[in-house]
């Protein structure tokens, strides 16, 4: 059923979408200049001109505009034909719904008209059912219809924010002086082990957080 068809495919199409998000924070280079003060010796963290290159606001208009614009100038091309198989393929599912629609439609017409002689007009891929099951097919294509126009606007949608976001990463410090981890831990009061989350910044002491049981 065309209904299925667009369910897993939908599913297909937002796995990778959303897999490709893990990927999303990769290291700018030379993002942070660090430049030191002779006179007063103090540290000034300045943000390097490749992150201030780009936009959000550019980002979010290419894509809203056309699909991929906006990853292309986020460089990150290898998003476009995830997004225009997305696109694609409920665009396709949409077409074949709404020709399904108007068959079944004018095969509704032929059945209930006072000519007896149009009968065989009917697609012949239904003629062989009757005029209930025919009228039941076409209300399912016509609902059928709106999740294609549905899961598109989606898609869509999908593109224009994940374009937004990956823009606003670009500026995001993913330095290796930042680091998060996740480790077993041991709680001596209790006596229980658990999880501890474990966040370090530069060249600091780590800071440990309580252990999760």
């Amino acid at each position: 059923m065309p209904n299925k068809k667009l369910f897993f495919c939908s599913i297909f199409f937002l796995t990778l979408f959303f897999c490709s998000k893990s990927f999303a924070q990769q290291k700018n280079d030379s993002t942070l200049i660090k430049v030191q003060d002779s006179t007063s010796k103090k540290n000034i963290l300045a943000l390097d001109t490749s992150a201030k290159k780009f936009n959000p606001k550019v980002a979010t208009f290419r894509s809203a505009v056309i699909p991929g614009w906006g990853q292309a100038y986020n460089k990150k091309y290898w998003k476009i034909p995830i997004i225009y198989g997305a696109l694609g393929t409920t665009a396709f599912i949409f077409r074949y719904n709404l020709k399904t629609y108007k068959l079944l439609k004018q095969a509704i017409i032929y059945r209930t008209d006072t000519i007896a002689a149009n009968d065989i007009l009917v697609d012949p891929q239904f003629q062989a059912l009757s005029t209930e099951a025919i009228r039941s097919y076409r209300n399912s294509f016509r609902q059928n219809v709106d999740y294609s126009v549905l899961f598109f606007l989606v898609f869509w949608g999908l593109n224009v924010v994940d374009a937004t976001v990956d823009a606003h990463l670009k500026s995001f410090d993913v330095s290796d002086n930042v680091s998060f981890k996740v480790k077993p831990g041991y709680n001596p009061g209790t006596r229980t082990g658990g999880l501890s989350l474990v966040f370090s910044y530069k060249d600091k002491q780590p800071k440990v957080l309580p252990s999760l049981q």
